[in-house]
Formats: C-alpha cells, structure tokens, sequence
C-alpha cells in the first residue's frame, strides 16, 4: 500500500509511524526515523512492527490491531516525557492499520478548562 504524504509530514515535530492492518510498517516521518534509527530507521519500513516491541507491548499491539481500538500514555526516556497515542486510521471508512504519532511533553505546560 503507497500511503499519500501529506506535505507536512516529515516536518512535523512529534514522531509519526503508520502500519497496516498486519502490523507492517508503511512508513515514517523524519522524527521516527531519527526516533528508531537504533533499530534500523526507514530500513524499518516494510517490516513488522511487532518485532520492534518486547512482550507485553507486543501483545498490546496485537489486541489494538484486530479491536481497532486507540491506546494513550505516557512515557519518560531519559528525563523526557513523551506522549504516545496509537490509533486506528481509516481511508473511505475501511480500516487501514495503527498511526503512532509520539509528542514531547514540555515540562511546564499550562491546563486550560474549557466551557462547553
């Protein structure tokens, strides 16, 4: 499958990877290169992204591959916070795979709350 890169995509400042339904990874911006150049960068893409992810994150992936459901949380890697939101993508209403897109969380940052 040829994904349609919008043309902000590598730019972009967070990380962003796109599977398909089987787990195989479709691409990547420049951030999740940089991000996973430990595991082989965009050499990556074209293989399974659950070989990339020890138990039990691989079993994770499985579930949110065959439920098309979302996952969010947080992590810290070296002192940085990072959010990380894995999320069914749809093209026409057909269920195409999981984007993973993971954000920096800055260490201050202000919390509005909004009126309906």
């Amino acid at each position: 499958m040829t994904i349609n890169r919008p043309n902000w995509f590598d730019e972009f400042p967070g990380s962003i990877t796109i599977c398909d339904p089987d787990g195989m990874i479709l691409d990547m911006n420049d951030r999740a290169a940089q991000g996973y150049q430990s595991d082989g960068g965009r050499e990556l893409i074209g293989k399974s992204m659950l070989a990339c992810h020890p138990e039990p994150a691989r079993v994770k992936l499985v579930e949110l591959l065959k439920t098309h459901q979302k996952n969010v949380y947080t992590i810290e890697k070296q002192g940085v916070w990072k959010l990380v939101y894995q999320s069914p993508w749809f093209a026409a209403g057909a269920y195409q795979g999981l984007i993973e897109f993971v954000l920096e969380i800055p260490a201050e940052m202000p919390h509005f709350i909004r009126k309906p």
